[in-house]
């Protein structure tokens, strides 16, 4: 046990309101930051917050985000976020965009030695009971249940009737680092979007809850609660809300560019590189500032230009998808 509590105390959240868990085989200790250490961790918030402290993103930002793509999201890693996407999953209904903030669960695999010692200490104290499902009861709407689950190999987190609750009261869906069950059951969820690992028939077994609403690891991706989940066909990324309004205007900007360098293709009198990503010719570029400050709007256009200016130049104002020029 003291091997166990140095490894928690040494965790990114150094104090935090500690409650024991036991359910079945699923036993362990629940880590839940205070509201204190929730704004602590989540400071550079730019908006208001939920009852549990976490970073309430605008239910409208959310909806803009719904035409975006991953590669619209690269501009993270150019701003210090290099650690916010992860791919290789198995996806249910793929052609939706998953968009949510982040619930997160963090577990691991039981350890006889904790478990004993948690089970005597709840049964002590007369606490409930409480597992993974204590995690999945706190959802609200526009979340996302991000869960760290230690691999695939302990049984499927959720089945098709969790997946269908989760479905029902947060209207957005899943990542879990882990497995599910159940995917035939999945499947005819159409408002369900969810990432995993691997399907499974066996149930979750062997694993204990250790946080929640904790930073986890998802792969190669840190994320906090609070953080807004974005999904296409691509993979997952996991953005900071002190992020989210500059990806989503620059994102406008990459569609209108991508928009105008398709008309101008259409037109049939340009090869690729008299377009596509820096015009040879000064009329061309300047046809093209123009057609951007008539859709955003004069107010954008200029907030655009003095964002651009403050910003390394990038090979095309609009830069294609993630300004790559590709």
């Amino acid at each position: 046990m003291k091997d166990f509590c140095v490894r928690m105390a040494r965790s990114p959240i150094p104090a935090v309101t500690l409650a024991l868990v036991v359910a079945s085989s699923i036993w362990g200790q629940v880590f839940q930051p205070t509201k204190e250490q929730m704004l602590q961790y989540t400071a550079q918030n730019p908006f208001d917050r939920l009852p549990d402290g976490r970073p309430k993103v605008p239910d409208d930002l959310l909806v803009r985000m719904k035409e975006m793509s991953a590669e619209e999201v690269l501009g993270l890693a150019q701003r210090g976020f290099r650690n916010q996407w992860e791919a290789g999953w198995q996806v249910l209904h793929p052609q939706k965009r998953l968009i949510g903030r982040a619930l997160t669960l963090q577990m691991m695999p039981t350890r006889p030695d904790v478990a004993d010692t948690d089970a005597a200490a709840r049964r002590a104290k007369n606490l409930p009971r409480m597992n993974h499902q204590t995690a999945i009861d706190m959802l609200q709407k526009g979340d996302v249940l991000v869960v760290d689950a230690a691999g695939a190999q302990f049984g499927g987190v959720i089945g098709d009737n969790l997946a269908y609750y989760i479905m029902k009261t947060t209207g957005a869906g899943f990542v879990i680092d882990g497995a599910v069950r159940d995917i035939v059951g999945l499947t005819p969820f159409t408002d369900l979007v969810g990432y995993y690992r691997a399907a499974v028939p066996p149930a979750i077994h062997d694993l204990m809850v250790t946080g929640i609403n904790v930073p986890v690891r998802i792969g190669n991706a840190t994320v906090m609660p609070g953080y807004v989940v974005f999904g296409d066909p691509e993979g997952v990324y996991f953005i900071p809300p002190s992020q989210l309004q500059s990806l989503i205007d620059e994102a406008d900007v990459t569609r209108i560019h991508d928009e105008w360098t398709k008309k101008k293709f259409d037109e049939g009198k340009y090869v690729s590189s008299d377009i596509y990503s820096t015009p040879r010719d000064p009329a061309l570029v300047k046809e093209y500032q123009d057609y951007l400050k008539g859709k955003l709007g004069a107010a954008r256009y200029e907030e655009y230009m003095k964002r651009r200016s403050a910003q390394p130049p990038p090979a095309f104002p609009g830069g294609g998808r993630g300004g790559r020029g590709q």
